[in-house]
């Protein structure tokens, strides 16, 4: 079995078929793909303080459970597409 030891070493593959092929004579050195696990820095995040209504943050809660998510990520979500939105709206 042939190692692979850098990333560019990995073709494009046409199908599934292909990719299949292709790994059951390869695998990833070990040192390159625990290069590519992310590790989080603490600095990547800040918290925050916001005061909401009772009965807003409810409401919130509610919607976030009815989608299963957790209603401050699914508030943070909503904060990225209203940035992104708001940034395609200034001029260049």
């Amino acid at each position: 079995m042939k190692t692979i030891t850098s990333w560019k070493e990995i073709p494009a593959f046409e199908d599934g078929a292909q990719e299949s092929a292709f790994w059951k004579e390869h695998e990833l050195d070990g040192k390159l793909l625990a290069s590519s696990v992310h590790q989080p820095d603490s600095r990547e995040s800040t918290t925050i303080t916001l005061r909401f209504d009772p009965r807003m943050l409810s409401r919130i809660k509610r919607l976030a459970r009815s989608r299963f998510l957790n209603y401050q990520s699914m508030m943070k979500q909503w904060l990225a597409e209203r940035i992104e939105e708001e940034q395609k709206k200034l001029p260049e």
